[in-house]
């Protein structure tokens, strides 16, 4: 007798979407999704749909097509040949589905979700694929707290619970649990060859986390009678960031850059003094949305909120709506600070005051994941501020479960460091520099003179930075930037928004001025409060992603080689003009990128390109190039780029 199986979860995905169109088939909706999503042919536009039928036919074409196995390699390692597209799941598949002009809460009148979904984001899996990217990132899909929380939403990295998932990614018409949808999401990207990795959050949480009633002693506690510091101000007698002095500041960078980390600067005693010993946990209680505890002898504590800790005057606004978690208990660093936090002092790291229990918890989030979901790899916020052994110990149990789990760092330093503590893959600094011509070229140089010892994300933007196309230059910049990256030894990662050349960031956590960041409160962005991209913008260039994409998978064996002797830069008399070649193995130029870092005027280049060729061609317009003595000599439109074919007849 056969023994009973469980249904796939994309077979009751699609059992439940039959049954709803049964039941609706006489039932007109208003329902419209971006053309985008769909074939992507002629200009953007909203297509009327039946929405039950419509996601019933994506999901019987994924299910009919042929199986793309997964690319695999022990250690993560097949990472390096990445193309990613990130999704913010909530605000990338969102949609203004009847058209009324906003994004409805909960649900629109005909019962649907205009936020985004996993029922949605399965319906972009082939629109992600058809992009040419294999990896799918997902930004964190786990359950958000309340206490604190900005904007209607709140943010994904107030965790209330990380073993539980937004219940707000389902379509609550369906009937179905969060979870169901989302091993149906993996499981049709894994069909199509798609790699899925999730961002967790390991070092914080939401202030009414599910952990705080449970296990107290796994926060930091301070005062309820301390009040709140006003953004602006700078009083020591408030609860914000620590204050240290000019002086200070320069004495704790100098210590941190020397690895001199046993006797740290503290914060100021007034700012230890908010701090107290974790309450009993039947003294806990929700008040007013909040937990309050109760101290033995009377005293009301609270859970604080936390900030950006590097530097330790970081200009960022504080988050206001998630906490640190306590990773070791020290009693004489019960506080919140960078040497608590980040920095570890080493009086505190010794193996007697690691909070075993919580890590163990920690340790246990991935294999949960891998267990739950079959989730291919995870990247790790703020990877680089957790204690070095417990990201051993993570990256142990995850791999004794499954030898191909990648481990990614959300680290912009791009060290041997991050290798050797087990990732695959680091974020990088390529976003911030690139925008800055002079920065651009001195870090292509230094992937012509040594490399990079860990492979690094090709972008210009994430979900913390201004978006490309609201860069100076704007579109012009964002598609160079597309072309360049394209051709670095590097990961190419595809912000989801960028590619319709959204300009409104998600968040202003890096890069952004004061001005700015006064210019766009937190509670408008769109990493607290419903926001769906325009997908209807007729300025998107997917077709450009596409082809590009195309012709670095041609050239894949040489683009995706890390040794710097195979990426060459070609000399130019102009310095607006970025000039690169890569070298296959043999060291014969195979492909040269000519691209003009002004994006206002043209520019004239003078390229020599090492080839026997006579004739070049550019991969992306087809206009051939005559070489005189060796050299291609041209004017570039503000941002053009030529993408040459250079190999040897």
């Amino acid at each position: 007798m056969k023994s009973y199986e469980p249904p796939k979860a994309l077979d009751t995905v699609e059992e439940a979407l039959k049954r709803k169109v049964k039941d609706t088939r006489l039932r007109k909706y208003t329902y419209t999704v971006p053309s985008l999503w769909g074939s992507g042919r002629g200009k953007p536009r909203a297509v009327k749909v039946h929405p039950y039928a419509y996601y019933l036919g994506v999901i019987k074409k994924i299910k009919s097509a042929r199986v793309v196995k997964l690319a695999s390699a022990e250690g993560g390692g097949w990472t390096k040949d990445a193309v990613i597209y990130n999704i913010f799941v909530r605000t990338t598949t969102a949609f203004d589905h009847n058209g009324n002009g906003a994004l409805d809460l909960p649900t629109n009148s005909e019962g649907l979700r205009e936020t985004g979904t996993f029922l949605k984001a399965m319906a972009m899996l082939p629109y992600i694929k058809r992009l040419g990217a294999n990896t799918v990132h997902l930004l964190p899909i786990t359950s958000i707290g309340h206490d604190g929380n900005k904007g209607n939403l709140g943010s994904p990295y107030a965790i209330r619970n990380p073993y539980e998932l937004d219940e707000n990614l389902s379509e609550p018409s369906l009937g179905l649990d969060v979870k169901v949808e989302f091993r149906a999401f993996v499981e049709a990207a894994h069909r199509l060859g798609l790699h899925v990795v999730v961002e967790f959050v390991f070092r914080t949480a939401a202030k009414d986390a599910d952990w705080v009633k449970e296990h107290p002693e796994w926060m930091y506690w301070i005062k309820d009678t301390v009040p709140p510091r006003l953004p602006g101000q700078m009083d020591e007698h408030t609860y914000g960031s620590p204050i240290f002095t000019r002086e200070e500041l320069a004495r704790i960078h100098d210590d941190v850059n020397h690895s001199r980390m046993g006797a740290l600067i503290p914060p100021h005693k007034v700012y230890r003094d908010f701090f107290t010993a974790p309450p009993p946990a039947d003294s806990v209680k929700k008040d007013g949305g909040r937990y309050i505890g109760t101290l033995p002898d009377g005293t009301h504590v609270r859970i604080p909120g936390a900030f950006a800790d590097w530097p330790p005057d970081d200009n960022q606004p504080p988050w206001n709506d998630v906490t640190y978690l306590r990773l070791y208990t020290h009693p004489d660093f019960n506080y919140i600070g960078y040497n608590t936090i980040r920095m570890y002092d080493t009086r505190l790291t010794q193996p007697e005051y690691i909070n075993r229990p919580l890590w163990d918890r920690i340790v246990g989030i991935i294999p949960y994941y891998q267990r739950e979901f079959a989730i291919d790899g995870v990247m790790i916020d703020m990877g680089h501020a957790l204690p070095m052994n417990l990201k051993a110990e993570m990256v142990a149990k995850a791999r004794s479960a499954n030898p191909d789990f990648a481990f990614w760092d959300e680290n912009f330093s791009i060290t041997k460091k991050s290798l050797d503590e087990g990732y695959n893959a680091v974020f990088g600094f390529l976003w911030v520099d690139q925008h800055h011509p002079d920065r651009m070229r001195r870090l292509a140089e230094q992937l012509a003179r040594e490399g990079f010892p860990i492979p690094f994300f090709a972008t210009p933007e994430n979900h913390n930075t201004p978006r490309a196309a609201a860069r100076p230059g704007g579109l012009a910049y964002a598609r160079w930037a597309l072309c360049v990256n394209a051709f670095l030894p590097a990961i190419p990662f595809i912000h989801s928004g960028f590619e319709i050349a959204e300009r409104f960031p998600i968040n202003t956590g890096l890069d952004f001025t004061v001005d700015e960041i006064k210019k766009l409160p937190s509670e408008t962005l769109p990493l607290f409060s419903a926001y769906g991209y325009n997908w209807l913008n007729a300025e998107e260039f997917t077709g450009l992603i596409v082809d590009l994409l195309a012709i670095r998978k041609q050239y894949r064996s040489v683009v995706v080689n890390p040794d710097p002797k195979t990426f060459v830069m070609l000399g130019e008399h102009n310095g607006n003009v970025l000039s690169f070649a890569r070298l296959d193995a043999e060291g014969q130029m195979c492909i040269a990128v000519i691209s003009n870092m002004d994006f206002v005027h043209p520019q004239a280049a003078s390229t020599r390109l090492k080839t026997s060729r006579k004739i070049v061609t550019d991969l992306l317009s087809g206009k051939k190039y005559h070489l005189t003595d060796g050299a291609l000599k041209t004017e570039l439109a503000p941002g053009g780029c030529l993408i040459l074919a250079c190999e040897e007849h």
